[in-house]
């Protein structure tokens, strides 16, 4: 489900497609996951199909590579053992073993769970590699993608029969950059006395300075004086800057002196730390 909403700030519509990623667990927990795509699964699927092919094929060349050692008949079910050991018995292995993985999903950073969130068991497994031996193998897929393309979990067949689909585990690592001291305040910073700010009002002003570039100039003017009034009880003296300028000094100066405190603690305890852990009387460890 979509659904719209105002802000508060800027009064525009956003979107808010957040149920469309809302598992809800047994005990009524709602977690932000992130189904793997359509494109991933494709190409998780493909590497998978080559690979229980070329299993497949490896069998064949070892019962046929014994020349007349054995007859027709038992080739012929040799072979259809194979190909029932590669493209069932095989995925229900590695599925099984790897906890919902395969050569697959470790390539694309997904993993197969339950509609809930759990892990998979043998009976998801079997349905999915039944399934997938029909929709994948003898249809070279077509089957599967018609169905992922229709579902919004991009789940095909097999995944629909078992209660499973397939969980992006693979989160980008988004690393924001962090400012300095501006220039104009740098003599400010010299002496500015900034106190510990509060828990929340510190939040907002990093969300602020996060997020400033995306609000409207005038919700930006307007959220920038409200931030500065509050944060201008805990600084002395205030500057002559503009209520965005001052909040980013507020928070480099901040940051920069909670920083200094943490290496000054931690060389404390690095040499308090044979006092602590040592025995007394350089008496000798047995």
């Amino acid at each position: 489900m979509i659904a719209m909403a105002a802000s508060p700030v800027t009064g525009i519509e956003a979107v808010d497609d957040s149920a469309d990623r809302e598992l809800m667990t047994g005990e009524a927990v709602a977690l932000d996951v992130r189904p793997a795509s359509f494109i991933l699964r494709a190409a998780g699927a493909i590497i998978d199909w080559i690979a229980y092919v070329l299993l497949f094929l490896a069998l064949v060349f070892v019962i046929f590579s014994g020349g007349g050692a054995i007859d027709s008949a038992l080739a012929s079910a040799l072979t259809t053992a194979s190909l029932v050991f590669s493209i069932v018995v095989a995925p229900i292995a590695v599925e099984l073993a790897t906890r919902g993985r395969s050569l697959g999903k470790l390539a694309i950073g997904a993993r197969i769970v339950r509609d809930d969130g759990g892990a998979e068991q043998f009976r998801h497994a079997f349905v999915r590699a039944l399934t997938g031996s029909v929709e994948i193998f003898m249809t070279f897929g077509g089957l599967a993608a018609l169905v992922a393309l229709l579902n919004p979990k991009s789940k095909r067949l097999g995944d629909l029969l078992a209660g499973t689909y397939s969980q992006h585990e693979r989160v980008p690592n988004v690393v924001r950059p962090v400012y300095g001291m501006p220039a104009p305040l740098a003599s400010w910073a010299a002496t500015a006395d900034v106190a510990k700010l509060p828990d929340r009002l510190s939040r907002r002003i990093a969300h602020y300075l996060a997020q400033a570039s995306e609000l409207t100039p005038v919700a930006r003017a307007g959220l920038a004086a409200e931030l500065a009034n509050e944060a201008s009880a805990y600084v002395s003296p205030l500057p002559a800057a503009p209520p965005e300028l001052f909040l980013a000094g507020v928070a480099a100066l901040r940051r920069e002196r909670d920083f200094t405190a943490l290496v000054r603690e931690r060389e404390r305890m690095k040499r308090l730390d044979p006092v602590l852990h040592g025995l007394p009387h350089d008496f000798p460890e047995r």
